[in-house]
């Protein structure tokens, strides 16, 4: 029973012959061995290679028990006799070995190739790991106060509201709605806020004109707010199909986007001012074309280019290609220090 319901799950995120775990695995060696060729070596603490691993993987692992798709896997078993214990072990065993295999492994691959470690390092890093999961799966159950197998399925939250009938579609409004019913999203924005208000003791050594850019760079890997037209396809469909819809919705999603970026950089230039000074005019420019063209690349990379066959959410907010207007925007960063 506890091998089929454990299958029931796995073969989900995993594909129905475990495929994509095999071809995530492969990825992950393929950038472990080239790092390791390259000779790019980074001094780093075991601590930090203990907290990483230990942040990362129980933020992954909450992601995927909160996941609206997961909880409609669990749903459907839920209907199905179930011993309590077996199925709740054998989910939570699923959802850890995709925490584990395919999300944290990509971290230690990178870790660990530009890093010098022995292997009780290597070790505690994994041990870190899974200790996280565990404790990640103990406390998500316990917010809801019940310790059973129905404490990892939560309902949707229904709401009784006053529907105020509007006469025009607004873009805005959208955003702004689906903003307030994804915290999660705003939590993101918020940890990118605390981010900037702690990037100039990282990087105040060194020269403003220098920094600053990499900076911008670094907080447009705002994740969740660039995805919206991956993690709705039926919007994305329509965007797609709909006459007018390219300039209706792209238009005011690139100058959301935008907005949050320019709000993130205005924290870190307030921040680095009081911190350190010397924040001029210019430097205020080159944040504005940051932000905006940030959200130009993650706009198009949304329209031309969205996320497709993912199963979770977290397979959007760890997908490779959120990182690609960030490395755009960093080399750009190098052009704008030179000059």
């Amino acid at each position: 029973m506890m091998k089929m319901s454990f299958e029931v799950t796995a073969r989900k995120l995993f594909g129905v012959n475990y495929e994509r775990l095999a071809r995530t695995l492969f990825l992950d060696l393929v950038v472990f061995w080239g790092l390791h060729i390259a000779g790019f070596q980074v001094q780093i603490a075991s601590s930090i290679l203990y907290l990483m691993t230990s942040a990362f993987s129980a933020g992954v692992m909450w992601q995927a028990l909160s996941s609206d798709g997961n909880r409609a896997n669990l749903e459907n078993m839920l209907m199905l006799p179930f011993e309590g214990r077996t199925l709740v072990l054998s989910y939570v065993a699923a959802l850890g070995a995709y925490t584990l295999l395919t999300k944290t492994a990509g971290l230690l691959a990178v870790v660990w190739a530009v890093g010098h470690w022995s292997w009780v390092e290597i070790l505690g890093s994994i041990f870190c790991a899974l200790a996280a999961i565990v404790v990640a799966s103990c406390l998500y159950p316990l917010r809801l106060g019940r310790t059973d197998a129905y404490a990892f399925y939560v309902q949707p939250e229904r709401r009784r509201r006053t529907v105020k009938v509007h006469h025009r579609y607004s873009v805005w409004r959208y955003l702004f709605r689906y903003l307030m019913s994804h915290k999660n999203y705003l939590v993101n924005t918020a940890a990118m806020w605390g981010v900037a208000c702690v990037l100039p003791v990282l990087l105040g050594q060194m020269e403003a004109r220098f920094v600053l850019p990499i900076g911008f760079a670094i907080l447009s890997l705002n994740t969740p707010i660039c995805i919206l037209l991956s993690c709705d396809p039926a919007l994305e469909q329509a965007v797609r199909f709909l006459p007018g819809q390219k300039k209706a919705f792209c238009v005011p999603y690139c100058l959301f986007i935008f907005g949050c970026n320019l709000a993130t950089d205005i924290i870190f230039l307030c921040s680095w001012q009081l911190q350190i000074g010397g924040v001029i005019l210019l430097h205020a420019l080159t944040a504005a074309a940051f932000a905006l063209l940030s959200a130009t690349g993650s706009v198009l990379l949304e329209r031309y280019c969205p996320i497709q066959g993912w199963k979770i959410e977290s397979d959007l907010w760890h997908h490779p290609r959120k990182y690609i207007v960030p490395a755009v925007m960093l080399l750009l960063a190098g052009l704008v220090s030179m000059f």
